[in-house]
């Protein structure tokens, strides 16, 4: 009976579905155990794993549960070493989402704990990796960190020290920084320069200079230790946080007393401080440290000598810019197409066509193909110089070569042919400019308006500033100006005085130019009492417009109206709002700017503005208008 019950429960358990019991997942490490064989002098081989993962990395879209699904599927799990090695393997470096994306998922896989090598190895991928937006990277940074500070049981040493100061000095993160900075007095390791130039590094990224520059005072007054003193990198850490908060006054006192306490300025240095001076438009003071560089025999960077030719070209020095430029070829340096644009617009500006053309012959046949800003930079030459014909020539040529012609080109040829008194061409161009999808900025409209207007097309000139308006594109100063003058010339002044307070009502300041133009209308229309008030009314709005008596008694002058002159000169005196003296000398200057020189020589020699005459017990100043009778 027992035997029976034996076989029977045996057939029983052969019939029964099997269940599978999977065995436990792997931990998996990053390189091959080759521990065990003779070769130990060989560097380990990289796991096959080790590739799968990083491909599965940066093919995925969605890492995390990827990971998951190929891990169950293997039945492995990831070591600390194989993340940190993942992490740092050059293949994820363009990837640092990916790196985040495993590092979160491998803390989640059960008993697994991060080792200090891979928050390291990730900080040092944030900090470095061109894909990553500054600001995202520090925001995931700042959380790993934050996991960081709640380990105490990883310990700092120097060389990890050293490598989470400089990844959180390139991300800014202050606060984490200082944690770094403190955690390291509790773990024993005394800081190093390279410590505190990190420091620094992390303040001035941050915006905090001041904070920065306390700690460089440690390290020259000799309170961080006995050999540890400023050298070159400190220095270049503090101008290129001055030159940031734009204290180029303070980058240069740095740099000058970096030879008095034994440290020699680097190529980084003079590129910093050529950038700063670069920013503040002191383009002599960039030219002088290159030439400081080319005396001591310092290697230039391609990018000061951009900047130096980029300056010198600014400053309309195209001739002093093309030595640098050669100097630079000489020297085996590559130039650039900004370069190129930058010499050939400069020498455009200054009417010297034939060095322009030449050096846009060299740029092809150094392998540059110019853009669209090196043929706007010619056409723009062209058409201010008149050369209108050759303008449209290189216009055309560009159209049918594929140069993405852009509004800047229409605009210049619009201002060219508007200067030129081709009005017809220059609307023709406008309206093409339109039809081909391109939408006039204030530029396009300035010079068509302008072009009207000068042309004595009042009506044109009114009709393109109301469609300014109502398609929305800003009207300037100088447009408001441009229908002013406009007017006044076709003696609508009412209209032009309508278009004054129009300005004013959308709260567009004046600027002396554009009240020099209104207060000659009226002057000239005999309205001196409203160009009075009007300038009264300018001094609330901060306009004062120094000249602005002597451009009004200049242009009735220029007019011949010598007596509308004096009686504005008279006025001007007798409501105190010039010293008469000076009133007198604007008269001199403006009839023999006029050339009426006989008016002139006659008030020279006259008592009139500042004598006196006397009707019995009462005392007048003699009148500008005296001067009719002379």
């Amino acid at each position: 009976m027992l035997i029976n019950r034996i076989d029977r429960s045996f057939l029983h358990s052969l019939r029964a579905p099997a269940r599978l019991r999977l065995p436990p997942p792997e931990w998996i490490d990053p390189y091959i155990d080759i521990s065990d064989l003779a070769h130990l002098h060989r560097d380990p081989e990289p796991s096959p794993w080790l590739f799968r993962i990083l491909s599965l990395l940066i093919s995925s879209s969605a890492p995390e549960p990827d990971l998951q699904s190929f891990c169950r599927s293997f039945l492995i799990r990831l070591s600390p070493r194989f993340v940190a090695a993942t992490i740092r393997h050059p293949t994820l470096r363009p990837h640092p989402n990916a790196a985040v994306a495993l590092f979160r998922f491998a803390a989640c896989q059960p008993s697994f704990v991060h080792s200090l090598d891979s928050y390291l190895s990730l900080l040092r991928l944030l900090s470095s990796s061109p894909q990553s937006p500054s600001s995202a990277a520090a925001s995931t940074a700042r959380s790993i960190v934050s996991d960081l500070i709640n380990r105490d049981d990883l310990i700092l040493t120097l060389p990890s020290a050293a490598s989470l100061l400089r990844s959180l000095a390139a991300l800014g993160l202050v606060e984490e920084l200082l944690w770094t900075w403190r955690r390291m007095k509790e773990c024993g390791v005394e800081p190093l320069l390279t410590s505190y130039n990190c420091l620094m590094d992390g303040l001035i990224n941050a915006a905090f200079v001041d904070s920065a520059e306390k700690v460089f005072e440690v390290l020259e007054s000799g309170n961080a230790g006995a050999n540890v003193r400023p050298d070159v990198v400190s220095y270049n850490t503090m101008i290129k946080g001055y030159t940031k908060a734009g204290r180029a006054d303070k980058a240069a006192a740095r740099f000058r007393e970096m030879p008095g306490n034994g440290v020699d300025p680097d190529k980084v240095t003079y590129l910093t401080l050529i950038q700063c001076h670069y920013a503040e438009g002191s383009f002599y003071d960039c030219l002088a440290l290159y030439h400081e560089m080319e005396e001591k025999e310092i290697e230039i960077p391609p990018h000061a000598y951009s900047l130096v030719i980029s300056g010198l070209c600014k400053e309309n020095r195209p001739f002093d810019a093309l030595m640098v430029f050669d100097k630079m070829s000489q020297r085996g340096c590559r130039p650039n197409i900004t370069m190129f644009t930058a010499l050939i617009d400069s020498f455009a500006k200054i009417g010297k066509e034939e060095q322009a053309m030449g050096l846009l012959q060299k740029m092809k046949a150094d392998g540059f193909e110019p853009d669209e800003v090196t043929y706007g930079a010619l056409i723009n030459c062209f058409s201010k110089g008149g050369k209108l014909g050759k303008a449209m020539e290189w216009f055309e040529f560009c159209k049918a070569n594929g140069v993405m012609v852009n509004a800047i080109f229409y605009s210049t040829l619009i201002d060219g042919f508007g200067k030129a008194g081709k009005i017809d061409e220059a609307e023709k161009l406008f309206n093409e400019m339109r039809d081909n999808g391109f939408v006039p900025d204030t530029y396009c409209y300035n010079a068509l308006i302008d072009s009207f207007a000068k042309a004595g097309r009042i009506d044109d000139a009114r009709a393109m500033f109301e469609r300014m308006e109502e398609e929305g594109c800003d009207q300037t100063v100088y447009t408001f100006t441009i229908m002013i003058d406009g007017l006044f010339r076709k003696h609508k002044n009412e209209e032009a005085l309508k278009i004054w307070c129009r300005m004013i009502d959308k709260g567009i300041t004046p600027t002396p130019a554009s009240f020099r133009v209104l207060s000659g209308g009226l002057c000239l229309s005999g309205k001196f009492d409203r160009a009075m008030k009007i300038l009264d009314e300018l001094a609330p709005m901060g306009v004062v417009p120094e000249t602005a008596h002597e451009d009004m008694i200049r242009v009735l002058c220029k007019a011949g109206r010598i007596e509308h002159a004096c009686r504005l000169a008279d006025e001007i005196v007798d409501k105190g709002r010039e010293i008469p003296g000076k009133v007198r000398t604007m008269m001199i200057n403006s009839l023999r700017k006029a050339g009426n020189a006989d008016s002139a020589i006659k008030l020279v020699h006259s008592r009139i503005g500042i004598g006196y005459d006397r009707v019995g017990s009462i005392k007048r100043r003699v009148k500008f208008l005296t001067l009719m009778n002379i």
